[in-house]
């Protein structure tokens, strides 16, 4: 009857301390979201809601909509086919992103191994010794031999109840480092998307000005053998020539480092998708198979808090610091432990779980630290200045994304303004060297005034291609600036 009751109380016990494990509340600070900044923009002078505008190719004015959401694939803007599937083969083979996914997965298994400690351990073994007592002590065994065989098989269980949260917050830390990874993944595919799209206006940009370059040697290729002519004629003088053998070589000197730079652009876009950069990329790109967004979004400050991966990646890791000063603070508190055991001994292996041969146990524990030397005390403090930490760093991050923004629109417009005077700069030049061409049919001006015409034209006109491709990369930027879009976009199984 005692055997019984003392059983009923220890059962009482267990029930008890699972239902504080599932009820009591967590210690430690509960985390709350950082409020999102009050500024309603991103320049001193005012919001910017159109770039100036030029003639020419690439010359739209661009506008700004704060109500204009950013398409997942924000990429397909630019209408280029080649470049849509480029970034598609890159988002299944690129190395960097296979990482950053793996490191998801890892992150929300082992959330799950934490969750594990909610629920009570079970463990089963069984023990087959052969002993020999020594001829001094009484030997246990029921028939008095001092050399016997024992098997003990049990199944033992042990369960802590969570009473002061310590687990539950140990899982918050663990999922908001999880969230983190989540967007770290998004942050690996937008920088990954960025580059794509950049290498590919490089790429562009730096055909065209190879062209422009072969055409200006061409041409001036074309006036030194003409030059020569007159020069037998009497009707040159060496000093003419010198000058424009002098230019042709400076202009062909140009034209081996925009080669190096196309070459390792294809290196660029090769690695990006997982290639090596032997292997060939079959896309192609020019700046007439891209065409420029003219309606750009411009979220406002306290919805790009929400949007940025590196913002949002910053706000789980203050998540994640808030709840290990929870779980520290547990630490130094009183700890339950319940376990118990059932099972069979025997000496005669035919006979386990026979009758007379079941024992079982079970007990609670309290303990508490009373002394460690300031360990835990000092781990406390060391969480609470690790979430103050994380406050500061997500500060930081809001303030590097919003000037981020209004760096990328500064750029917009100063580039869009400088492709206007660049473009005007451009068909000035062309008009005068198309003057001077005829002057110098007329014999009206020397070879060396056409010669330096058709230098000012062409550099204009190479101006005018780095100036297209600054807007393009501008662009570029307010994506990437902005989150790229992946609230859209659903090719990026998120692990649980």
């Amino acid at each position: 009857m005692a055997k019984n009751r003392h059983f009923k109380l220890h059962r009482q016990l267990l029930a008890l301390s699972v239902s504080l494990g599932l009820t009591a509340c967590a210690v430690g600070p509960d985390y709350h979201r950082p409020t999102p900044p009050a500024a309603q923009g991103y320049m001193e002078e005012g919001t910017l809601s159109a770039t100036a505008s030029a003639p020419g190719a690439d010359g739209s004015a661009q506008h700004f909509h704060a109500d204009l959401d950013i398409p997942g694939q924000w990429w397909t803007l630019f209408h280029s086919e080649p470049l849509n599937g480029l970034i598609d083969d890159a988002l299944k083979n690129n190395p960097d992103a296979a990482a950053a996914q793996a490191a998801l997965k890892s992150a929300w298994e082992n959330v799950h191994a934490q969750r594990g400690f909610y629920w009570p351990t079970f463990a089963a073994s069984v023990d087959p010794t052969r002993q020999k007592i020594a001829g001094t002590l009484a030997s246990p065994a029921a028939s008095g031999a001092s050399f016997y065989d024992l098997t003990t098989a049990q199944v033992s269980v042990s369960y802590s109840p969570d009473v002061w949260g310590a687990n539950r917050r140990a899982v918050e830390s663990l999922v908001a480092q999880a969230d983190a990874q989540r967007f770290q993944l998004e942050a690996t595919y937008l920088t990954l998307t960025s580059n794509l799209v950049n290498a590919a206006v490089q790429e562009a940009a730096l055909r065209a000005q190879i062209a422009a370059t072969e055409d200006m040697i061409d041409s001036q290729s074309k006036i030194l053998e003409a030059n020569r002519r007159q020069l037998a004629l009497g009707d040159a003088s060496q000093a003419g020539i010198a000058a424009q053998e002098a230019a042709l070589e400076q202009t062909r000197a140009g034209l081996p480092p925009l080669r190096k730079q196309l070459a390792q652009q294809r290196d660029v876009l090769a690695v990006l998708t997982g290639r090596t950069p032997d292997q060939d990329v079959s896309a192609r790109f020019s700046l007439g198979s891209l065409q420029l967004p003219q309606d750009l979004p411009l979220s406002l400050p306290a919805r790009l808090v929400e949007q940025r991966p590196d913002v949002r990646m910053a706000d789980a890791q203050y998540h994640a610091a808030c709840a290990q000063v929870g779980v520290a603070i547990a630490a130094r508190l009183p700890n339950i432990n319940v376990s118990a055991a059932w099972g069979s001994a025997t000496d005669e292996k035919h006979t386990l779980f026979g009758s007379g041969t079941g024992f079982w146990n079970i007990g609670t524990a309290i303990s508490m630290p009373l002394f460690d030397g300031g360990t835990l005390k000092h781990k406390q403090r060391a969480a609470e200045a690790t979430y103050k930490q994380a406050a500061e760093q997500y500060r930081s991050t809001v303030l590097s994304a919003l000037q981020n923004v209004a760096d990328t629109l500064h750029a917009l417009q100063s580039d869009a303004d400088a492709m206007a005077a660049t473009a005007r700069a451009e068909q000035a030049a062309a008009h005068s060297f198309a003057i001077a061409q005829k002057q110098y049919a007329l014999g009206d001006i020397s070879m060396v005034a056409l010669l330096n015409a058709q230098v000012t034209y062409r550099q204009a006109e190479l101006a005018l291609i780095q100036a297209r491709a600054a807007r393009y990369a501008d662009t570029v930027a307010l994506f990437q600036a902005l989150g790229g879009g992946w609230w859209n976009r659903h090719d990026v199984a998120a692990a649980r």
